[in-house]
């Protein structure tokens, strides 16, 4: 075994880099990320704000760490998926590629265990956040595995320009995050004594809804030969 396994000091550093991350994935994903603090963000965590800095270098570096983190298995798998679909025989459909593109994210709950809906949620707030740094903090970490979906989802709808499959592109992702804000399960917009619950509601249904609604949202709206082929 490594000495440095060995030495408390390591152990602690590592612990406490650990909590800041788990901590600020939960507050950033609550109450925004810039409305979180790092005085109440280092409170939370039991560190201090020279934590931080050392470990982060400051508020910034702690958001693109925690984006890395978070996002990291979602865009290998997004990756895997893209890569497995562009080697079969046949290209690629728009179908097939909203599904690869959804499924990793809208599973993010399930994936992570009692730390998923926080990851989850994070994620979908920093998707909707406002401040442009932000936007671009998480765009630079997307970027490489979004890129490569949009412009498979351009070749899947030929005859169909460009800023028409970047709008469909970007609802994707606002309708994904609002799923992934838990928005779809908390919001009551039609209460009944024969509804059930959202909270009780399996979340692969609410994961196909999903799927189906945004391939059929652009569907309706491609002309009637780029829909035939879609």
């Amino acid at each position: 075994m490594v000495q440095a396994d060995r030495d408390p000091r390591t152990r602690e550093a590592a612990s406490t880099r650990d909590r800041l991350i788990a901590t600020a994935v939960r507050l950033f994903g609550e109450k925004g990320i810039a409305a979180t603090s790092l005085r109440a963000l280092t409170d939370a965590a039991g560190a201090n704000v020279a934590a931080v800095n050392y470990h982060f270098g400051s508020k910034e570096g702690l958001l693109r760490a925690v984006i890395d983190r978070t996002m990291r298995a979602v865009n290998d798998e997004r990756r895997r998926l893209l890569d497995e679909l562009e080697s079969a025989p046949e290209p690629p459909s728009m179908a097939a590629l909203v599904r690869a593109f959804v499924e990793p994210a809208a599973d993010l709950a399930d994936r992570h265990g009692p730390s998923g809906p926080d990851i989850a949620r994070f994620i979908g707030r920093v998707i909707s956040e406002p401040d442009p740094q932000t936007r671009q903090i998480f765009a630079d970490q997307v970027r490489p595995v979004e890129g490569r979906y949009l412009a498979a989802l351009g070749r899947a709808l030929p005859g169909v320009d460009e800023e028409h499959v970047r709008f469909a592109f970007t609802c994707m992702l606002g309708l994904l995050s609002l799923h992934q804000t838990g928005t779809f399960r908390t919001v009551d917009w039609q209460p009944g004594p024969d509804r059930t619950p959202p909270a009780d509601r399996p979340r692969a249904a609410d994961r196909e809804r999903l799927v189906a609604f945004i391939t059929g949202g652009i569907l309706a709206t491609l002309p009637d030969e780029a829909a035939t082929g879609a």
